[in-house]
């Protein structure tokens, strides 16, 4: 019998971009934003969902303000808590990506995966952390400390990546050989930066690792900042790189995929990248050159 599991992706805008308001209201309402379409996803049978980058409020990289510390919070803690909710009521899995305080001044890019049966299943950082104009992140983010992991759900094995990973194959290939079937890239990215990457680096990886790529962004600008446009254009790609589903650039939208699982093993059986692998003359990968 096949093993078919559908996915959801949200991608949304974010709603209050008033500098005076407090980052209580912001966040809350971009929560609220988001119960809706959490509600719709398991009304339509999603059973693994994955929400965006930080998808409790804006990206606020840009700004190097330390205010934006305080919508940071625990893991498992009150956001992850009241997800899983949802996740029990709809036996659905969930990727929910949050600002994340292990201490006081250590703060990470984090997503927690949560079962369909509203079980913390554990927590992946991220690990490439970048620094370049409008997108300031090792101001706000620690390197993440907890390697490639993987989560074995109800439906599937899967692995996480957050944004600036993807242009990182290692860890792409790490997540392949540690089991995963499917990996959810939550992002936020803008127009003109790398909008021309965005459907070639992901559906590489997939064929290259023989999985499923589930790969989210943000739509929208967010004042007072406006370091670009969000594109949206969430989208689905199998082991072969095809496009199963895609969103909009511009709508607040659930993007939504079926994924016949039992394709990975198909096309891993023709391209057999895993059994060539030559790890004994990869040394170099893990020196500092040049």
């Amino acid at each position: 019998m096949a093993r078919k599991v559908i996915g959801g992706l949200i991608q949304c805008s974010n709603p209050v971009n008033d500098p005076g308001a407090s980052i209580a209201v912001i966040r809350e309402a971009m929560v609220d934003k988001h119960i809706p379409f959490i509600e719709e996803a398991g009304k339509k049978g999603v059973q693994i969902l994955c929400l965006q980058e930080v998808f409790n409020g804006p990206y606020f990289c840009p700004s190097q303000d330390a205010r934006w510390c305080d919508i940071a919070e625990s893991i498992p803690g009150p956001t992850v808590e009241r997800m899983s909710e949802y996740a029990k009521k709809y036996q659905m899995a969930m990727i929910v990506p949050i600002y994340e305080r292990e201490i006081a001044g250590v703060y990470y890019n984090t997503a927690a995966v949560i079962d369909a049966d509203g079980t913390y299943l554990g927590k992946y950082r991220k690990n490439h952390i970048p620094q370049t104009n409008g997108f300031w992140e090792k101001y706000f983010f620690k390197p993440g400390n907890l390697g490639y992991p993987t989560f074995q759900t109800r439906y599937a094995k899967i692995g996480v990546y957050i944004c600036y990973d993807r242009h990182f194959p290692e860890g792409a290939r790490l997540l392949g050989l540690n089991g995963a079937e499917i990996v959810f890239n939550p992002s936020a990215t803008v127009a003109g930066l790398s909008q021309y990457l965005w459907k070639l680096e992901q559906p590489a990886h997939a064929v290259a690792n023989g999985y499923y790529i589930a790969a989210s962004n943000r739509v929208g600008t967010e004042p007072p900042w406006n370091i670009g446009r969000f594109y949206g254009t969430s989208y689905f790609c199998d082991p072969r790189g095809n496009f199963l589903a895609v969103g909009s650039e511009d709508k607040d939208e659930l993007v939504v995929a079926e994924m016949d699982l039992d394709m990975i093993e198909e096309v891993r059986r023709t391209w057999q990248f895993f059994r060539d692998r030559r790890p004994e003359t990869y040394d170099d990968i893990v020196k500092q050159l040049p």
